[in-house]
């Protein structure tokens, strides 16, 4: 694994668990920024804001990840940013969905503890750097 510091936004309305992945995140030296809703997510991207790395869950309130996902690449926001799908959603039409929509991982939450998404998210990562 690199040493690459990463700024890493993640969107999750699960508060708990947001926590939790920014305390990971944090402890191998990356940035975090966590926002609850895509609709958030997206202005600040539109904002101006740009990660290296998004994590997005599918179940938000309003906008889900998916189409929050199809919106970044609709409108070619943040065109270098990995992006990962990261939700209880492991069914194969969401995963289907991600795919078409280029996302670059996909990462079920109830089958990996905290430390191993990080871990994942980092695999994912240096394997799609652009």
């Amino acid at each position: 694994m690199s040493d690459t510091k990463y700024k890493i936004l993640i969107v999750d309305d699960d508060k708990f668990l947001l926590g939790m992945y920014e305390l990971k995140f944090h402890k191998n030296g990356h940035e975090v920024t966590m926002i609850t809703s895509a609709a958030d997510a997206l202005s600040k991207l539109k904002d101006g804001f740009v990660p290296d790395i998004m994590l997005l869950d599918i179940v938000l309130p309003g906008m889900d990840g998916l189409q929050l996902l199809e919106a970044i690449r609709k409108d070619k926001i943040c065109s270098n940013a990995i992006i990962v799908i990261l939700t209880n959603q492991g069914g194969q039409e969401e995963i289907e969905k991600a795919k078409s929509l280029n996302a670059d991982g996909y990462l079920v939450k109830a089958t990996l503890i905290p430390s191993e998404v990080v871990e994942e998210v980092l695999k994912i990562a240096e394997k799609n750097k652009k």
